[in-house]
């Protein structure tokens, strides 16, 4: 049901591309959710998830990067720009692309696969009218998309793009940092480069240092199903308290700023995941399909 084509596998297997966390913090990010999915849920992510990826979300969490190449189209919706030192986001305000075209950006878009994916587990009618296995991939990404603090950054340096840095002795850009070299330094520092082992740090930290707040993290104001607006106020708050902090154009970036930024980094990706599974869990909750049925 709404499965691609042999052409997806293939650009799957052989565009490689990076945008949003990277490769590494989505896989991450959807590991954590898998954790948390509901037995509804769980059926329900394995059903229209495509078989290359063999039952497992976290396995395609990088797909909406990669195919990016293909939908020329998708690319603005991985981030939302904010007005320069704002330090705030509104989405009537914010939530365009380039072209001023409303409701294209990051939160938009979440907005929209959630929307997708709940019509048709409520109607069974609809289910022909999206393709839910693109819709249920799009909306794993962009909810970890929307947990990177730069992807809801300012316009002026588009995020972060446009801030050249040593991140120690090699150049980077600020924004290239926060989606991937943060978290490739700790791999190698902390966590013998097994991305396995880092996941597991990560979930036990919300089982014990972050147990008291999983439920506030779960929680989406007058009962909706999704709050992607809360999540990209966030983001920008922690971009202007810690991603541009001290992070002048030219300067170096070393051991003070990687470990006081990874925190932040990791409990982004720990929300992400918690609330991606709390999301699609209550997207496929059956009572309430049942109820609304």
């Amino acid at each position: 049901m709404g499965r691609p084509g042999l052409w997806w596998i293939v650009l799957l297997q052989l565009v490689d591309g990076i945008l949003g966390w990277g490769k590494e913090g989505h896989y991450a990010t959807c590991k954590i959710a898998e954790g948390y999915l509901t037995k509804d849920a769980i059926a329900a992510v394995k059903e229209f998830l495509p078989a290359s990826a063999e039952g497992d979300l976290a396995a395609v969490c990088s797909w909406a990067d990669q195919i990016r190449f293909h939908y020329h189209w998708s690319s603005g919706l991985h981030f939302a720009d904010t007005p320069d030192f704002k330090c705030n986001y509104q989405y009537c305000r914010d939530c365009h692309d380039s072209h001023s075209l409303q409701n294209r950006c990051v939160t938009g878009a979440i907005f929209n696969y959630t929307m997708q994916l709940t019509s048709a587990s409520k109607n069974s009618n609809l289910v022909s009218n999206y393709n839910l296995t693109e819709a249920l991939m799009f909306l794993s990404h962009f909810i970890g998309d929307v947990h990177q603090p730069l992807h809801v950054g300012f316009l002026g340096d588009l995020g972060g793009n446009t801030i050249n840095v040593h991140w120690y002795r090699r150049k980077a850009n600020l924004h290239h940092i926060w989606d991937t070299m943060i978290i490739d330094s700790a791999l190698k520092t902390f966590y013998g480069e097994d991305l396995a082992i880092m996941i597991e740090a990560i979930q036990s930290n919300i089982t014990e240092d972050w147990s008291n707040q999983q439920q506030l993290w779960e929680y989406c104001e007058n009962n909706r199903t999704v709050c992607p607006n809360m999540y990209a106020s966030e983001s920008i708050s922690l971009a202007c308290k810690f991603a541009y902090r001290n992070a002048t154009p030219g300067s170096t970036l070393g051991d003070d700023y990687f470990l006081s930024r990874l925190p932040i980094v990791e409990k982004r990706i720990a929300q992400g995941g918690v609330r991606l599974a709390a999301t699609l869990n209550r997207i496929f909750d059956s009572q309430t399909r049942i109820s609304e049925a």
